[in-house]
């Protein structure tokens, strides 16, 4: 994926209150982050921010990280916080690479995992770079508590394909899974929309998800 490159983004995010700097530091110990005991729950990949905002707001019972790679994109999301007149104690976002993961949250950390309109990657050659890849599901196993579980959205059926069988074969357990979300009156009840669910499902395009757990 190429993205522009904005011009002070990078000092931008790097003084931002709601961007954690170093966050290795706070390995196993993110309750403290929030200054309070309570589930967590994180975004790998969260774009602009738009979900994980929206969750923050609608569970406030609930601690949110957001996890994003790109400074142009996470600029945005930053962007977006400094814009509401809502204080969000319960959300701060990083810039890291998910595969650092393992580096940032001790093992049985984390609540749960969301992934949202990820990058299909659609070359073969770049499967391992999936977010929903063998390799990608084994770094989450090492960070979710044992009974937590990850939730995946995608309107690329071909993707959401793949990371069914991935899933399977990393011994993965499909909680649920459908091939069109919004018609799922089970799956759906509840559901929150991301920019791209609603610019995609808006033109007709069936969302897929699944929920898969240790």
């Amino acid at each position: 994926m190429r993205l522009r490159n904005i011009p002070g983004s990078k000092e931008i995010i790097g003084s931002s209150r709601y961007v954690v700097q170093e966050p290795q530091k706070f390995k196993g110990r993110w309750q403290e982050k929030f200054l309070r005991t309570a589930p967590l729950h994180i975004e790998v990949g969260m774009g602009k921010g738009r979900f994980i905002m929206d969750m923050a707001r609608l569970h406030p019972e609930i601690n949110y990280v957001g996890i994003e790679m790109y400074d142009s994109v996470l600029l945005r999301a930053v962007q977006k916080m400094d814009q509401t007149e809502e204080d969000l104690p319960n959300l701060c976002f990083l810039r890291v690479d998910a595969r650092e993961l393992p580096d940032i949250f001790a093992p049985g950390e984390v609540d749960r995992i969301y992934l949202n309109f990820s990058d299909p990657w659609p070359k073969d050659r770049h499967a391992k770079r999936r977010l929903t890849s063998r390799q990608f599901l084994e770094r989450y196993d090492r960070i979710l508590k044992p009974e937590g579980h990850l939730e995946f959205k995608t309107d690329n059926r071909d993707l959401f394909v793949f990371s069914l069988e991935e899933a399977k074969t990393a011994g993965w357990k499909i909680l649920a899974d459908t091939f069109d979300l919004h018609k799922d009156e089970k799956l759906c009840q509840g559901n929150v929309m991301t920019e791209y669910e609603e610019k995609f499902s808006s033109q007709g395009n069936p969302i897929c998800k699944m929920i898969i757990c240790r």
